[in-house]
């Protein structure tokens, strides 16, 4: 397969990659760079039908606080060649233990 087959990632994903994603531990597995970001969106009900982006850990934990049933997908993005991966789907929401963030 070719890169510019698996390296496509939609622009909003790229521009909340480079503004608010976590550095990845490890480089693009695609082009080598260290340009690896991890972005957190979280679905559910009383939330935009695109998700909301997570930023910080305390905003991760207010809406594990909340009593929704809500799904938060971590996704990793390189801004350098624009390729993606969904690297895990947690629950969040109506939970006991707290849920830690990964972006």
């Amino acid at each position: 397969m070719r890169q510019d087959q698996v390296c496509d990632a939609h622009p909003e994903l790229i521009r909340a990659a480079r503004n608010i994603g976590s550095p990845a531990t490890i480089a693009c597995p695609i082009c080598a760079e260290p340009e690896l970001r991890l972005v957190t969106y979280v679905f559910g009900p009383r939330l935009p039908a695109h998700g909301r982006c997570v930023s910080t850990a305390d905003e991760l934990a207010k809406l594990d606080a909340r009593p929704d049933e809500l799904t938060a997908y971590v996704v990793e993005a390189c801004v350098g060649c624009r390729w993606h991966h969904l690297l895990r789907v947690l629950p969040v929401g109506r939970r006991t233990a707290p849920v830690r963030a990964t972006s």
